[in-house]
């Protein structure tokens, strides 16, 4: 861990659990054609300094996502929102997203993270594409792409994530056949989570850890760990003036500080092997990501390390937990699940014999994910800050306006999505339900889409595919599960799901 004393200086230098929203006796009027000024734009009742005081007493925002989403119901679909020293718009329809996307520049502006920078600044650390803006986040990206997002990278990382889905799929297998009943009931999310770390080790840095077939080293458990609570915390903390955090929550930054040295010292310490390797002798085979990144020598090596660090610390909750709630809805609806298993099947043999034709030999699956991601969305934000005035809702957005985009309420839209409660993978596939080219934006939009993009998809794809040739996925519970944000939309409780083998 790093020195403690240190960050302690840096606090000692001289909130949001939403206020709910107060019911409107009507809802807001139709606009009219004449553009309105910014102040016209529908507020969210309540005190800007009342919502910190809230945050820092509850600890955390859980309900961010249905919070906002009621306050849409009761404003109409844009409004803006004031939280300590934070202005900001909200929008929820696809229309707005294209035309934020047609009004990005070259250098699109995202919301600082305040929290991650506090850490990387104390240290005197890079800062990867994540928490860059500008020139700089362009030049990383644009050597960052190849070797991560392009289709080539994929082609090189697939083979290596379907060796760890087979891994998964045998390993539980199994455990399913020393019960004589040939099925196994258990909490699925410490075997999903060692999956998600084994895969993404595996394409970042070249290197098996062996998680599936024995139990995880403590310093496996440690990052996971470590990753929840740099999430939980930095909701605590992002809303709230720097200023005023470090004197109100000094226990908070010491345990957001703390859980970036354990994500630094994982990362870190795989970036040195690997380098130690690479020093040796060029390896004649693909070693991963950031193998390429060293050898091309493209990028600094602090730039390579920030960006992996990004990589990390993004690459295991946020494939973890759309796997979960895939196996989730897929056990209590079963005749969505063997249309996947048909599916699976019929392409087994041509996905053995080359993995990567999953793309393309599943569409179905790749269906049911983004169903997966459009009613339980990993990042239920997308923001940037606009470069020039534009026009939503009929209201002026000025330049540098921050405007949030809820992808919770737009996954939940009947205007955009037909009985959106209803998980009906096939909407992707016939369109019907949604008549816009922007619906699905689990991952972004414009040339600030995620970076792990290919690579999230490849290790649910593989793994749903290998599981559901398989194994019948069952439950007993059919209501559904309270989703929290801790920064990403998280299960509060998985319920217990039943693996049965398929012979």
């Amino acid at each position: 861990m790093a020195v403690w004393a240190k960050a302690e200086a840096w606090l000692a230098g001289p909130w949001l659990a939403l206020h709910r929203a107060r019911p409107l006796s009507t809802r807001a009027a139709l606009a009219p054609k004449a553009v309105l000024p910014f102040e016209a734009i529908p507020q969210c009742p309540g005190n800007k300094w009342m919502r910190v005081l809230q945050l820092w007493r509850e600890q955390g925002f859980e309900n961010i996502h249905l919070d906002m989403h009621q306050i849409f119901q009761e404003l109409g679909p844009i409004f803006r929102f004031d939280v300590g020293g934070r202005h900001m718009v909200l929008v929820m329809l696809p229309e707005d997203v294209e035309r934020l996307q047609k009004v990005e520049g070259l250098h699109p502006q995202r919301m600082f993270l305040e929290p991650w920078l506090a850490y990387r600044q104390l240290h005197g650390l890079k800062c990867g594409v994540f928490l860059l803006n500008g020139p700089a986040w362009r030049l990383d990206r644009l050597q960052l792409n190849p070797g991560v997002l392009s289709l080539q990278a994929m082609q090189k990382f697939t083979p290596l994530v379907d060796g760890v889905a087979r891994d998964f799929s045998q390993a539980l297998r199994e455990r399913v056949m020393q019960n004589a009943r040939g099925s196994l009931t258990l909490d699925v999310k410490p075997s999903i989570f060692r999956y998600t770390i084994e895969a993404s080790n595996l394409v970042l840095f070249g290197e098996r850890l062996g998680l599936l077939a024995h139990q995880p080293n403590p310093e496996s458990l440690d990052f996971i760990h470590a990753l929840e609570i740099m999430f939980k915390s930095t909701v605590q903390l992002m809303f709230m003036p720097r200023s005023l955090s470090r004197w109100t929550s000094t226990g908070t930054w010491r345990e957001h500080f703390e859980a970036w040295d354990c994500i630094f010292q994982y990362a870190n310490k795989a970036i040195q092997r690997l380098y130690q390797e690479l020093t040796l002798g060029h390896p004649w085979h693909y070693s991963g990501v950031v193998a390429e990144l060293l050898t091309h020598a493209n990028m600094t090596v602090d730039a390579i390390k920030a960006n992996s660090i990004d990589l990390t610390a993004g690459s295991v909750d946020t494939t973890a937990y759309p796997l979960l709630m895939t196996l989730f809805e897929l056990a209590r609806n079963p005749g969505v699940q063997q249309a996947l298993r048909q599916e699976s099947l019929a392409a087994a043999a041509r996905i053995s014999e080359n993995p990567q034709r999953a793309i393309t030999e599943l569409p179905l699956l790749r269906a049911a994910l983004k169903e997966t991601l459009r009613l339980y969305p990993v990042g239920i934000f997308l923001d940037r800050h606009v470069s020039s005035d534009l026009v939503l809702q009929n209201y002026h957005i000025p330049a540098g306006t921050l405007v949030k985009v809820l992808l919770y309420s737009l996954g939940r839209n009947p205007a955009v999505f037909a009985r959106p409660e209803r998980y009906h993978p096939q909407r992707w596939l016939d369109n019907q339900g949604s008549g816009t080219r922007f619906p699905h934006l689990a991952f972004g939009f414009g040339v600030r889409q995620c970076l792990g993009r290919r690579l999230a998809q490849v290790e649910m794809l593989l793994l749903l595919h290998h599981v559901l040739k398989n194994f019948l996925v069952e439950t007993l519970v059919q209501e559904d599960i309270k989703m929290i944000y801790r920064f990403i939309l998280t299960p509060s409780t998985l319920p217990l799901l039943t693996f049965r083998a398929i012979n």
